[in-house]
């Protein structure tokens, strides 16, 4: 059987995206190794040019090219969506839709983190992630 542990996102400045991730979206980090940061939840966070290495050995690649390239969504839920909103808001990232309701009836925004992946954030929508 294979078990899903953990998605892991390509960063560029480890510690931009480690304030980021604490302070604005109110992540707990569990384990800090440097090079890549573990978040409650399964979240993981690792320094594009340090995984890329890693992944393809001598394969050299633009760390610009790793990030923000619209394919890669990353969900979060919250009991106050407005709160969020306004503290995302605030924060100075570029927002890419306010607070709106989606065509399944969840009211939901979305906005660019430091590297330019997609936030969404939305109201829960209590689906089963247990099967």
């Amino acid at each position: 059987m294979i078990t899903f542990i953990n998605t892991i996102v390509f960063v560029k400045d480890i510690e931009k995206s480690k304030k980021f991730y604490t302070e604005v979206m109110g992540l707990k980090i569990t384990e800090d190794f440097g090079t890549i940061v573990f978040f409650e939840n399964h979240f993981v966070i690792h320094i594009a040019k340090s995984i890329v290495k890693t992944v393809f050995g001598k394969i050299k690649l633009k760390s610009r090219l790793l990030q923000g390239r619209h394919n890669l969504l990353v969900y979060f839920e919250t009991d106050d969506l407005q709160a969020a909103y306004e503290k995302v808001s605030g924060s100075g990232c570029k927002i890419i839709h306010q607070i709106k309701k989606q065509e399944w009836g969840q009211n939901v925004f979305r906005f660019y983190d430091p590297d330019r992946h997609i936030i969404e954030i939305g109201e829960p929508l209590h689906v089963n992630f247990s099967n």
